[in-house]
């Protein structure tokens, strides 16, 4: 995901803007492994091989974001592994 997204992505749940980004693996202004996170309802976007999982809560597979919580547990703050919705550690 190129970082300049972030001035044009909100939250699909609660259209917020703008949203946290959290770095995991980046290069030349592009982020390859990371989150979103949504301040205003706490929900995480995980942004796997540089594309943002912004799904709406049914849509989401709770088995692929649990791996990509504990893959990352070190690399991701505290909010977002043990209290983001819809899910966490």
């Amino acid at each position: 995901m190129n970082k300049t997204m972030m001035d044009i992505l909100a939250c699909p749940i609660d259209k917020s803007h703008p949203l946290e980004l959290f770095e995991i693996e980046e290069k030349d202004n592009v982020v390859s492994e990371g989150a979103l996170f949504c301040p205003k309802c706490s929900r995480f976007y995980p942004i796997i091989e540089e594309i943002p999982i912004m799904l709406p809560d049914e849509l989401r597979d709770k088995k692929k974001e649990i791996e990509f919580l504990k893959n990352n547990k070190e690399q991701l703050p505290e909010k977002i592994i043990s209290n983001a919705n819809p899910w966490h550690l």
